[in-house]
């Protein structure tokens, strides 16, 4: 399949813009201006100052001599590109391909797009009346190259689409400045009386090269397609992504599960067939008024199961306000891996960490209490309590260190130690009442002590004597005692957990 390339200018983009945003100013004249050299020069004109001699490039000061009524705005460095870069986003629900063409215009790459909305002559007519429809004067043109592109809309007769393999004829007519050439090689070709491309086209090209140089030779060969061109997408396009345009604007909750279910029985069907799994997906939703909604979600292993997967979204449809509708769907799985293939057995085992429904399980709940709210955690070789467990991401992940379960430990633990007031009766004696965070809890039974030290390459410290007592209200605690007793200093104690 031929490639094919949209190319869409804005003659008044700034102007344009400013309307939009001020519609008082549509039967006003005014120009946008910045300061060079001492003086303002004028970077954009609306239709009605232009109609009244105003130029791009003329001083202020003209200009108000020509239209004493004239209004002048201060253009501000780098809003042409940042109008164009909100342009390009919007023109994503026609094709994921979309880049910026400064000062005033956009590239897309359009293969195999057209049929989708009935031919290419109608794909490009609904751009036109989109873009006018929302306040820009739009000129654009479709070809299989992108100098071919560009040239139609300033050169040619738009809305125009030139048939595949035909740019050569549709460039005998149009001036030099088509080919994209400096200002330079114009002026030469134009004193020399080569006013338009079909007058030095067929020269050999030697004779090209050496009166105008390589760039005469490299346009060429990138209008007729000789030499490929290719344009640098303003969003990368996802590997796996998957769109729905639709016929009509969707507005009801319903409508958008049925797109968001048909998109991920495509995205998973592929997905199966190549052995891997989403570990995130975005549905991204295209608005009629030019807003983008989108959702997330986000997996603990990899997977393409379509149920579990539709379920993660469906809670967070709600969210989405269609507004005046939806128009375009498109569902992108940014972080893709293989997937683990299962050990097939001859009887159903229950439970376990290779349970895939486990996985789902926690997914579900991160989906509504929010990502990383759910914990997986497994032994380490550390003497300190604090020290002997690690966090893990991966339910796969193993370790060859065993729990420890010959001695008690707290239920919750504290992930750093809180100093409290301990009384005791003689320094090595559990405590008989301690203060934590101002409450006083006294001491009806005590186990302890158990002696921990810390590893000796690792810190070199004092000892903890760790004691387990319960207060009268029948609470449980682990509190230790620091380093030895010395009689020139008081205890430092601290409650380290809380048993069940």
């Amino acid at each position: 399949m031929a490639r094919r390339f949209v190319s869409i200018w804005f003659p008044h983009l700034m102007t344009d813009w400013l309307i939009r945003c001020r519609p008082a100013l549509r039967q006003e004249a005014f120009v946008l201006a910045i300061p060079d050299h001492g003086r303002m020069i004028v970077t954009a004109a609306s239709r009605t100052a232009q109609l009244q001699g105003i130029t791009k490039g003329m001083a202020v000061a003209d200009a108000r001599a020509l239209i004493g009524t004239l209004q002048v705005i201060d253009d501000k460095p780098g809003q042409s590109n940042r109008i164009l870069n909100a342009l390009g986003e919007w023109a994503i629900r026609f094709t994921p391909v979309t880049a910026t063409d400064p000062p005033d215009g956009l590239l897309l790459e359009v293969t195999g797009c057209a049929h989708l909305w009935g031919g290419e002559e109608v794909y490009l007519e609904e751009i036109v009346t989109r873009l006018t429809h929302i306040g820009y004067q739009v000129r654009a043109g479709m070809a299989d190259t992108i100098g071919a592109a560009w040239a139609i809309p300033r050169f040619g007769q738009t809305p125009a689409v030139i048939p595949a393999g035909e740019q050569m004829a549709a460039l005998m007519d149009m001036p030099p400045a088509a080919l994209r050439l400096e200002s330079a090689i114009c002026e030469r070709l134009m004193k020399l009386g080569l006013r338009q491309a079909g007058s030095f086209i067929g020269m050999p090209r030697t004779v090209l090269r050496r009166r105008f140089g390589r760039e005469m030779l490299l346009r060429l060969d990138q209008f007729t397609g000789l030499e490929d061109e290719v344009i640098q997408p303003l969003l990368p396009v996802e590997p796996y992504q998957e769109r729905l345009p639709c016929l009509e604007p969707i507005v009801t909750g319903t409508g958008i599960e049925i797109a968001l279910r048909r998109l991920l029985e495509t995205l998973c069907q592929r997905l199966s067939q190549e052995e891997k799994g989403l570990r995130s997906a975005v549905l991204k939703c295209y608005k009629v008024d030019g807003a983008i909604e989108q959702l997330e979600i986000g997996t603990g292993h990899p997977s393409h199961n379509t149920n579990h997967l539709f379920k993660l979204f469906e809670s967070k449809i709600p969210t989405i306000k269609p507004d005046l509708g939806i128009e375009l769907f498109v569902l992108e799985a940014p972080k893709v891996e293989d997937v683990r293939p299962l050990q097939e057995t001859f009887w159903n085992a229950a439970g376990g960490l290779e349970d895939v429904s486990i996985a789902e399980l926690i997914d579900r709940l991160e989906g509504k209490t929010g990502k990383g709210t759910v914990h997986r955690y497994l032994p380490a070789e550390h003497h300190w309590p604090e020290w002997s467990v690690k966090p893990v991401v991966s339910l796969h992940e193993k370790t060859d260190t065993s729990w420890r379960t010959d001695r008690r430990r707290p239920i919750q633990l504290l992930s750093r130690p809180e100093p409290i007031e301990v009384a005791a009766p003689i320094p090595d004696y559990p405590p008989m009442h301690f203060r934590y965070k101002g409450k006083v809890h006294k001491v009806k039974k005590a186990d302890g002590p158990e002696r921990i030290e810390s590893e000796w390459w690792l810190q070199q410290g004092q000892h903890r004597d760790y004691y387990v007592v319960e207060d009268d209200t029948g609470s449980r605690y682990w509190l230790f005692r620091l380093g030895h007793y010395t009689g020139d200093k008081p205890h430092a104690w601290f409650i380290h957990g809380f048993f069940a």
